[in-house]
């Protein structure tokens, strides 16, 4: 393949994003220009809302706020479509697709190029959860690539460093290699390739190892978030030589980057699959990576052994009702699931419909307070229970030893008499579902992830979320990739503080809960029959990922917009705590004076919310089925995601 090299219009400084176009393009194609035409058609303005904070809490949000593209439009495809947060891996998945390519085939191909232009967020190093549905057999597939604890990890793990030398890891948990969990990405993408592929397993990995080898520009967003990550970077000698100049300081937007190292990981891997990972040479890389005590660091127990042995879970997706719709998502260990389907599950006993957004324009219009209520209260009630109850099923049953005790209609009607459509609760108890001997213990911060939404012209369609954890994982670079921090998903204390044991509680082997939502959504018909595929979406975004999809959800099945003002549309929500976001970064929301002047908020406040109008940093995705054949889409105005197809 004919390398390409990114070029970016527009001056970052000038706080402008625009989406890239490559070279090697030839403007005379226009199948071509489909797969590399901006989602508008001109740049659009990254620049942060009026009177947003500039900073943050990055252990709550999971990368930096990096502005808001207002006026975004969606685009209309013919038979395919895909959204990445990249509009390099969107463009190669999208020529993945053109040359008949199937949604399988395209995942690999951005999953591949997101590591590449978008390492912060994911990679090989990471794990992922997806969602596949198959036109021909009509069936939907859960596939688990979720990372786990090394076989001689301990409860105690990520508390201190032994028994006998209670000290915290050094520098600190996260950045320790104890945070480091045994990759899953790279196989569950080969067992999905396998069964629902078409194109050769080699060619799929060809973009990014061109790409890799001639070079691309650093994007502002990854910029921004290399300076802020710098002192964590620098600690890593593989980590410091990429992403930083000689002198330490952080390189900056526009920079050209080569990386020979994950070019020559990637080649092997598209000669000799999955294996080149997890045997051999790379694997031994990586143990040794993760077990360096450079600089003073705690090194992890990682084994080779642990590598080989990794396992691709296929689990049964949990598919539940919503009004005259079949919602599809992730069981556990993935919380977001069965939390998106309790919190909707929750939501069908209120009159949402009739509470629409005012004033609805292309970034998705004012959402109703009476509506952000409503919604907020109903994930108090959800959180509470996946707190409590939700973790690796392989090791801790749910209750019942089914998910479907967490979203049963009856149980969420009864859950919903809990809400006061007058005043918040605070803070949520979790539902009575029978004795069950786990503790709800401290709960850890969860980061974040890229997601990938795609449809190819078979029919068949994929919902992706992907992570390295938080923004550049553990810090520890090896050839030519990151390792994740996926353990620091487990509850860092093993027992409550009476002596019960937490459910997200380490243990070897185990998978860390997760909150990534990736979402398929069908029509069903009056007898509850599943129907056509409808839409497809997910978000990146730690623990708030359930708000952000749920928000997505309700703006389009209940309030009819399309899937790009769903997406940029004022993002709120809450945890189980009296802490309501609403997203400062939305040109709608007065977020001067910590939102004072803000009508949403000053109402939300006065019925008893704690608001926070801290930047929102979702990378929300929608696909939506148009007609018989179309589709239309949206990109998370957040981020640099694109949508592409063979457009109309």
């Amino acid at each position: 393949m004919t390398p390409r090299r990114q070029t970016w219009i527009g001056a970052a400084a000038a706080g402008v994003l625009t989406v890239g176009l490559l070279t090697g393009c030839s403007s005379t194609d226009a199948a071509a220009a489909e797969c590399t035409s901006t989602p508008n058609g001109t740049p659009v303005s990254a620049a942060p809302a009026t009177g947003a904070p500039t900073t943050q809490n990055l252990s709550t949000n999971p990368e930096i706020a990096s502005g808001y593209r207002s006026g975004m439009t969606a685009v209309r495809t013919h038979t395919y479509a895909v959204s990445t947060a990249n509009p390099l891996a969107t463009e190669a998945a999208c020529r993945v697709l053109r040359a008949g390519g199937t949604a399988a085939d395209a995942l690999v191909t951005a999953q591949a190029m997101l590591g590449l232009v978008e390492p912060q967020a994911s990679g090989i190093g990471g794990g992922a959860f997806l969602l596949h549905y198959d036109a021909k057999s009509r069936t939907v597939e859960a596939y688990d690539g979720r990372e786990t604890a090394p076989a001689a990890a301990t409860e105690n793990y990520l508390r201190w460093v032994s028994d006998t030398d209670r000290t915290e890891p050094a520098p600190n948990t996260r950045a320790s290699g104890r945070s480091i969990g045994v990759p899953g990405v790279l196989r569950m993408l080969e067992l999905a390739h396998r069964e629902h592929g078409m194109t050769e397993w080699k060619e799929l990995f060809d973009p990014a190892i061109s790409l890799a080898d001639s070079g691309f520009a650093i994007s502002p967003r990854l910029a921004g978030q290399i300076a802020e990550s710098a002192k964590d970077l620098s600690a890593d000698e593989g980590a410091r030589g990429y992403f930083l100049e000689a002198d330490g300081s952080p390189k900056k937007a526009g920079t050209v980057l080569t990386n020979p190292a994950l070019s020559k990981t990637l080649s092997a891997v598209a000669t000799d699959g999955a294996e080149a990972l997890y045997t051999g040479a790379i694997a031994q890389d990586i143990v040794e990576a993760a077990g360096s005590t450079a600089g003073g660091r705690t090194p992890s127990l990682l084994t080779t052994s642990d590598l080989a042995d990794y396992q691709v879970k296929k689990r049964a997706a949990l598919c539940t009702g919503y009004r005259k719709f079949e919602l599809c998502g992730m069981p556990a260990p993935s919380s977001g699931g069965s939390t998106v389907a309790a919190t909707l599950g929750i939501l069908a006993n209120f009159d949402l419909p009739a509470l629409r957004p005012q004033e609805v324009d292309a970034d998705g219009g004012r959402p109703d307070a009476q509506a952000v209520h409503l919604i907020s209260e109903a994930e108090r009630l959800a959180y509470a229970d996946r707190n409590k109850y939700v973790a690796d099923p392989d090791f801790v049953p749910l209750p019942g030893n089914s998910v479907l005790s967490l979203v049963h209609p009856q149980y969420l009607k009864q859950r919903s008499t809990l809400i006061d459509p007058q005043r918040s609760m605070g803070t949520a108890k979790p539902g009575d579902l029978g004795p069950v001997p786990l503790g709800n213990g401290p709960q850890p911060p969860e980061h974040g992830t890229s997601h990938i939404s795609v449809v190819d012209k078979y029919g068949n369609a994929a919902a992706m979320t992907t992570t390295v954890e938080a923004a550049f994982g553990s810090f520890h670079f090896v050839d030519g990739f990151l390792l994740n921090n996926q353990l620091t998903d487990f509850a860092a204390d093993p027992l409550d503080p009476d002596g019960t044991p937490v459910a997200n509680r380490l243990q070897p082997g185990k998978r860390p809960r997760s909150s990534m939502a990736p979402t398929l959504v069908f029509d069903r018909d009056d007898a509850g029959n599943r129907g056509d595929l409808a839409l497809v979406t997910g978000s990146p975004g730690g623990a708030v990922i359930i708000q952000f999809v749920v928000k997505t959800l309700v703006n389009v099945l209940d309030w009819g917009v399309d899937p790009q003002q769903a997406v940029s549309g004022v993002s709120f929500g809450a945890g189980n705590t009296p802490v309501t976001g609403v997203g400062g970064e939305h040109p709608d929301i007065n977020a001067t004076d910590n939102g004072d002047h803000d009508p949403l908020v000053q109402r939300l406040r006065a019925m008893g919310h704690q608001v926070s109008v801290a930047p929102q940093t979702s990378g929300l995705s929608a696909l939506q089925r148009d007609g018989k054949d179309g589709w239309i889409g949206g990109a998370d105005p957040r981020r640099e995601g694109a949508v592409l197809g063979d457009t109309r």
